[in-house]
């Protein structure tokens, strides 16, 4: 599958969460992504500045590209998990366990807030803490094993998830 023929296809399938999509079809559309954001960073710096140290910086086009993407590239990657035989909702797990540290931090801060400072928290607030701690290295070995099973060989033949899509054969050369 080309370059271009994965963006297409993938934005045509935006929110299409059923079936499978080959290594190709997921790669080609991060680089996509990724080459996209990098484009709508530099013309946000070129519009409005680089961000000088003592200027809050602005960005548009930046935030706009990732938010039109993000469920793009969340059914590409979803479709990719299936086309490896696992269900797609594992690549949440690890947004799952940020939402969790987020909470956890946010229920401490509250805390120690509420009891009359740090110095008030105690044992409590070091328990919170070591406890973020683990689930911030509880997501960093998700992130890298979905990451391992995003590069994984597709599975062969029909699974779970519908037939295994048609390798279409790239134009060739006529000598």
């Amino acid at each position: 599958m080309t370059f271009a023929r994965a963006v297409r296809h993938c934005l045509r399938n935006y929110a299409t969460f059923s079936g499978r999509a080959r290594r190709p079809e997921y790669w080609w559309f991060f680089l996509f992504v990724v080459l996209g954001g990098i484009v709508t960073d530099l013309i946000d710096g070129v519009l409005f500045g680089f961000g000088a140290p003592d200027a809050p910086e602005t960005q548009i086009l930046g935030p706009l590209w990732s938010v039109a993407m993000f469920v793009p590239l969340l059914a590409a990657g979803w479709r990719r998990m299936h086309d490896t035989g696992r269900p797609g909702w594992y690549l949440l797990i690890p947004m799952l366990i940020s939402l969790a540290v987020l909470f956890l931090v946010g229920f401490e801060m509250t805390a120690v807030l509420a009891i009359g400072g740090p110095e008030a928290a105690g044992l409590g607030l070091g328990a919170g803490v070591a406890l973020a701690g683990l689930l911030l290295v509880a997501q960093l070995v998700a992130s890298l094993l979905i990451l391992w099973w995003l590069t994984r060989p597709s599975e062969r033949g029909r699974n779970a998830y519908g037939p295994e899509p048609r390798v279409r054969p790239e134009r060739e050369a006529r000598p």
